[in-house]
């Protein structure tokens, strides 16, 4: 099989890696750069678990090829963090203990900041649709719910 050598931008550093024309970027992602924070879930998105940013737009990363992502911008769970400083809604989830066994965690965020750059006041039902691609088998969506909710309107103060 010819792999074939791509560039990828990821949580703002330039990859290059080499590709099997048909190879998945969750595959890519953890296995090729070690960004374990992407979670493998069901592998036909399903699930949520794999969610990363591809330029701001929340995504099942093994629904795609790599080749598909050369030129965009992704970002995983790891790029949310600045300077050694969590995201508010890490923060928020930690807080309002929205995180149980925590595999879901990874996308649910991702997911929610996807969501809060496109609407960053949104109501509790608007809240549950976004995320409604996202499955939690453990805490039940409401600390979930809260958690963003809460980070929706730390970040309104921040900018106001």
């Amino acid at each position: 099989m010819t792999l074939k050598i791509i560039k990828l931008n990821v949580n703002g550093n330039e990859y290059e890696v080499a590709v099997k024309p048909y190879e998945r970027l969750i595959d890519v992602i953890r296995d090729k750069m070690g960004l374990t924070g992407t979670k493998r879930g069901c592998d036909y998105g399903g699930c949520g678990a794999c969610t990363v940013l591809v330029d701001g737009k929340a995504v099942c990363s093994c629904m795609v090829i790599a080749p598909w992502a050369e030129g965009k911008h992704i970002t995983t769970i790891e790029g949310l963090v600045k300077d050694g400083k969590l995201h508010p809604l890490q923060e928020a989830f930690i807080e309002r203990g929205a995180i149980q066994c925590g595999y879901c965690t990874p996308g649910m965020i991702l997911t929610a900041k996807a969501l809060l750059d496109e609407n960053p006041s949104p109501t509790e039902e608007q809240v549950r649709k976004y995320i409604s691609g996202n499955l939690c088998r453990c805490t039940g969506y409401v600390k979930i719910v809260e958690a963003i909710l809460a980070a929706a309107e730390k970040l309104s103060s921040k900018t106001a």
